[in-house]
């Protein structure tokens, strides 16, 4: 579609979120090899792309290719090294590899990221609902 045609409404879709969106669509058909050769354009479109990344992993699994999902997994890690979803998606993948200390290691990690954010977080972003704060 060219942006004449494009109604103020709609987004413009770049190319990677197209393919992002056709891995999440194939993988959701059972299509887990396609699937990932979809989410793998949508990396090489846009390294950055999060989701692709984190779509290739699970596609990966899914076709039973576990070490390539734990390498792309570890791929993620190294550009959200951050990222508690990361670290999880890391151990996931190592587990299912049959790397346990290894998974065990990543998950660790994993928890330590989250309640690093937690204890970023300002106090009323931490408080659900009754809760009651004395600060």
């Amino acid at each position: 579609m060219d942006a004449s045609a494009r109604t103020p409404t709609q987004p413009i879709r770049r190319p990677a979120d197209e393919l992002s969106q056709l891995g999440v669509e194939l993988l959701a058909a059972g299509d887990a090899l396609g699937s990932a050769e979809a989410f793998r354009g949508a990396i090489a479109a846009d390294r950055c792309h999060v989701e692709a990344h984190h779509g290739l992993i699970r596609a990966l699994r899914d076709a039973g290719q576990f070490e390539a999902a734990v390498a792309a997994a570890l791929a993620l890690t190294v550009l959200t090294p951050h990222d508690p979803l990361a670290h999880t998606s890391l151990s996931i993948a190592l587990q299912k590899g049959g790397h346990i200390p290894e998974a065990e290691a990543a998950a660790a990690r994993a928890r330590i990221l989250e309640w690093k954010l937690q204890l970023a977080m300002p106090v009323e972003e931490k408080e659900g609902p009754g809760d009651v704060s004395f600060v």
